[in-house]
């Protein structure tokens, strides 16, 4: 064995001992007994945690944490776009979906991404303004707060 590759081995085993030794894991599992929010953004989970400690339920953190990532993490999507609410009723053991994905504009239609010859015309299909679709992600968080919510949407914002 080369000195070089012993150098390694001898490094990469002390890190590695040290790291299990210290009781250190790269995931550890948390757990909550009263609510819990997750979000990719600290801020926004708090804004979700603020949401629970004051009254509100899972949709009302959902909701606020949804607003907060479409300011602090725009990349996330948010309201320029859509998605999928889904929300699990523990008593019942039931689950509620709510879809409220991008729609196509109300003058969309069935021919409008072809050419002249009928062919489709990728640069109108994925590169123009008509390839844009219509953002469902305000009103799907409104309509979960209408039905699921407890807080109104000025006290989330």
């Amino acid at each position: 064995m080369s000195f070089s590759r012993w150098v390694f081995l001898t490094l990469f085993a002390c890190l590695f001992q040290s790291s299990v030794l210290a009781g250190v894991h790269r995931f550890q599992p948390v757990l909550g007994t009263q609510g819990m929010v997750s979000s990719q953004d600290a801020l926004a989970t708090q804004i979700g945690l603020d949401v629970l400690a004051k009254g509100g339920n899972a949709v009302d953190a959902a909701v606020a944490v949804a607003y907060a990532l479409s300011v602090s993490l725009p990349r996330a999507g948010n309201i320029g776009g859509g998605g999928f609410m889904m929300v699990y009723w523990h008593d019942t053991q039931a689950v509620t979906a709510i879809d409220y994905r991008e729609k196509a504009p109300l003058l969309a239609h069935r021919d409008m991404f072809l050419d002249a010859d009928g062919q489709v015309d990728n640069q109108k299909s994925r590169h123009s303004l008509l390839a844009s679709g219509v953002p469902g992600t305000v009103a799907g968080m409104q309509l979960a707060l209408d039905q699921f919510g407890t807080m109104p949407l000025k006290l989330l914002l």
